[in-house]
């Protein structure tokens, strides 16, 4: 049997072609069985978009497009050596027993061909905060784009995002320290713009209130004094660059900085830069969807305050590898030096070290079980305080992906 006896067969079975055009084949010559094929696809085609356009919008009443939701939830069972875990992350868990870490509700949706909705409700054990709540431009030319709401500033690599994309059960200590427990975040609007360069580069400013003991702790915290002028607001600038370096190699570096007002004084101002990196090792060719990963941070800070400027310094670098899809182990090391007299952080009085380690077992995409051991070093505590956490995480809904 010729081959395109067999074409036409197979299309008269898959429902393509009526079965007379297969088996009139034997009468038809090849161009014009050929050209009934064809028109054959042609109309199943134009069938298919017809049903595609009158078919209704799949997205909620007054939404411009499909809701995607999702409820993760966090929680750890923890021991400490000491009844002042001195944690500085507000999901950390920070007492022996059972923490609940926070329930996240995360809701994403395109509003227009315009703008993208994004927010994040946490609830806790006494009461519901809006963490992140923002629009985001769909539309802007020239590698723009802008985001107006309550977001989490890009400072950095893990300042903008969520516990449950960390590789470990807390916050790092400079972190929690320089930002406050929920990172860095505020009101305001940001700019960002991808660099039309031959390599990835974007460069990000946003202005955002200055005020907040959860998320500006080192500008004017729990004293709002207000908005004056642009000089009271929070600026915060980011450069971010990723070099590939081969098939399985992979670098992102990046420069922060944030300046804004503080409130130990009239016109006294806090500045905050930092540097961050991320050097990536994963072979393609691997069916194990094995990886290397090495994270580091390093941010100084320069308070003024009263007949006097304070400087303090703080870094965190871990390594994680990923070994099969459903395990992975890492390490991380901490060291956040402290000041006299500071009147953020009276008894911070010199440097702390933190070594952690970490054994993750995912389950499934949508689960997964922690188990974290650390031994934190204040050089002003006589002791070292040592824990142990073992952590439940588990998703259900629609979550995007997280950045690289």
């Amino acid at each position: 049997m010729p081959p395109r006896v067999l074409v036409y067969w197979l299309a008269a079975l898959l429902g393509l072609v009526p079965a007379r055009v297969a088996l009139g084949e034997a009468t038809l010559d090849d161009e014009a069985a050929e050209e009934l094929l064809w028109e054959a696809l042609a109309a199943d085609a134009s069938a298919a978009r017809s049903v595609a356009v009158e078919a209704p919008s799949p997205g909620i009443a007054g939404g411009g497009g499909l809701l995607d939701m999702a409820l993760i939830l966090d929680v750890a069972a923890a021991w400490f050596s000491d009844e002042e875990p001195l944690q500085t992350g507000a999901h950390d868990p920070s007492r022996t027993g059972f923490n609940l870490q926070q329930l996240e509700w995360a809701l994403e949706a395109n509003v227009d061909p315009f703008f993208r909705f994004h927010a994040n409700l946490v609830f806790s054990q006494f009461g519901v905060e809006i963490e992140e709540a923002y629009a985001r431009t769909l539309a802007l030319r020239g590698g723009l784009q802008v985001r107006a709401g309550q977001f989490l500033t890009r400072f950095g690599r893990l300042n903008e995002t969520h516990p449950h994309a960390w590789h470990f059960l807390d916050q790092p200590l400079v972190l929690g320290k320089f930002f406050g427990g929920e990172n860095s975040r505020g009101l305001g609007v940001e700019l960002s713009w991808l660099v039309p360069l031959p390599w990835y580069v974007e460069a990000i400013a946003s202005a955002t209130d200055a005020a907040g003991g959860c998320c500006a702790r080192s500008f004017f915290g729990n004293d709002d004094l207000g908005v004056r002028g642009v000089e009271d607001l929070l600026a915060t600038l980011a450069l971010k660059q990723f070099f590939p370096m081969g098939h399985d190699l992979s670098l992102l570096l990046g420069a922060s900085g944030q300046f804004g007002p503080n409130a130990s004084g009239l016109g006294n101002r806090t500045m905050i830069l930092g540097g961050d990196m991320y050097l990536r090792y994963r072979p393609t060719r691997s069916a194990l969807r094995q990886s290397l990963s090495w994270q580091t941070e390093v941010l100084w800070r320069s308070r003024q305050v009263p007949y006097d400027v304070l400087q303090d310094l703080g870094l965190y670098s871990q390594l994680v590898w990923q070994w099969s899809p459903r395990w992975e182990t890492g390490l991380r090391y901490e060291l956040v030096t402290g000041i006299d007299q500071d009147p953020l952080d009276p008894t911070w009085t010199g440097s702390r070290a933190r070594y952690s380690w970490q054994a993750t077992h995912y389950p499934s995409h949508f689960s997964r079980l922690r188990l974290q051991a650390s031994a934190d070093m204040p050089t002003w505590r006589d002791q070292p305080i040592y824990a142990l956490m073992l952590g439940l995480e588990v998703l259900v809904g629609a979550h995007g992906a997280h950045a690289f």
